[in-house]
């Protein structure tokens, strides 16, 4: 089974010979390592590299454990170069490489020498490239799979494989697993044993309880609004917990710097500023979300948000949940009054915007124009579009605003341009 992430793909390719160290990032088990070792160095070999030419190091073999010291993998790396030609050097979970923001920095000196690396769990995240290569690490972030790679390998038709994907997400590993039960128990031993530990050790943080209690607060309310303080009373007033919202806007940066968890800040779309407190939350991969609720608030509606969220992210955008206020006049009273509406998502990338609904269902008459108000109210020319989860044919009304099925939307990259 393989699945072709070609959005990657493409992205480390576009970065070859650009003189910096390409690193590959994501959150634990998304496919780092097969799309480097795997689906890049097929590329070299399509091109013509020679195989002497693609050196690779995975740190994480126990027969590789001696090239963890920096001075021998030098030394290797050393007598396998032996002309001026150009070589791509593949480290595979170079955390574990010691002193390996060193070892690149001094790779990097050999104008030869094409330098890629993937690197997870706590000791390894984005701020630490940033820091550590101070402006010469390129960082490519990988995402579990989106809906339409998962559908390249998924055994079935769309409508059962969203029903396994939304339920239990889109890494890679869980797709070859065969029964309900496998998938349940390799997700929950997942993100206890590995993602909660990372961040546990990581930040050393002393209250594990409190921190996993945030998680599930986090969880259930996917997409709705909050902030550290209206966690704080939660924590107070169901949990008698002392916790401070500054603890909590900390262990939220955790959780973010993890790729558990990406924040959507609200966007005054009239005002043409960040508005602040209180954002959303989405998970990166949902298959996770649901586990940490033991698959008991499977709510399809939210669900089906968190993947769109998703899959605007896969695509490049930055994300932004929109705020518009509509004046207008009250019937009885005849006074002027503002209301304050809500538009799902706002996506840009350079100059293109997107103004996005994600509508579950449009029963009626009525629900159409509750999700066609937020975008009515908006004043500029940017294209503006309705996902719903209804298999229909993608059309414009008379408003301008695009309606498209749920699937067209995900199964086509170009879908936003229709």
């Amino acid at each position: 089974m393989e699945v072709q992430r070609n959005t990657y793909l493409t992205k480390i390719i576009n970065r070859m010979h650009n003189g910096m160290i390409k690193v590959i990032t994501g959150i634990r088990r998304s496919g780092k390592s097969y799309l480097l070792l795997t689906l890049f160095r097929k590329h070299l070999h399509k091109i013509g590299v020679r195989e002497d030419h693609i050196l690779v190091m995975e740190f994480d073999r126990f027969e590789n454990r001696q090239y963890r010291d920096p001075y021998v993998l030098l030394d290797y790396l050393k007598k396998q170069i032996t002309d001026d030609g150009d070589y791509y050097i593949l480290l595979d979970e170079v955390q574990m490489l010691h002193n390996f923001e060193e070892v690149l920095n001094s790779l990097m000196r050999e104008s030869n020498l094409d330098i890629y690396v993937t690197g997870s769990n706590s000791k390894f995240l984005s701020k630490d490239i940033l820091t550590e290569f101070r402006g010469r690490g390129d960082e490519i972030h990988i995402f579990p799979l989106s809906f339409q790679e998962y559908m390249q390998v998924y055994d079935g038709d769309l409508y059962h494989g969203w029903a396994e994907y939304v339920m239990y997400g889109g890494l890679p590993f869980v797709i070859t697993l065969k029964t309900d039960e496998q998938k349940v128990q390799y997700l929950t031993s997942l993100i206890r044993e590995t993602y909660i530990k990372d961040i546990v050790e990581r930040n050393t943080i002393e209250k594990q309880q409190e921190l996993e209690d945030l998680l599930n607060m986090l969880a259930s309310s996917i997409g709705a609004l909050t902030n550290p303080l209206k966690i704080e009373a939660t924590f107070k007033s169901r949990m008698h917990s002392s916790i401070s919202d500054n603890t909590i806007s900390k262990y939220i940066g955790y959780l973010k710097e993890a790729f558990m968890i990406n924040e959507a800040q609200r966007y005054d779309v009239k005002g043409r500023k960040y508005i602040g407190s209180p954002v959303k939350y989405y998970f990166e991969d949902i298959g996770l979300r649901n586990a940490r609720l033991d698959f008991r608030q499977v709510e399809e509606t939210h669900l089906m948000e968190n993947v769109i969220y998703n899959e605007l992210r896969m695509r490049g955008y930055n994300v932004d949940v929109g705020n518009v206020n509509k004046r207008y006049t009250d019937k009885e009273t005849g006074s002027k009054l503002t209301k304050n509406l809500e538009i799902d998502f706002v996506a840009n990338l350079g100059s293109k915007r997107f103004y996005i609904q994600s509508a579950y269902k449009m029963p009626d008459a009525e629900k159409i124009k509750q999700e066609k108000a937020s975008l009515l109210a908006i004043n500029d020319s940017f294209k503006k579009i309705i996902v719903v989860k209804d298999v229909i044919k993608p059309f414009q009304d008379e408003d301008g605003i695009l309606t498209i099925g749920l699937f067209d939307f995900l199964q086509n990259s170009d879908s936003l341009e229709w």
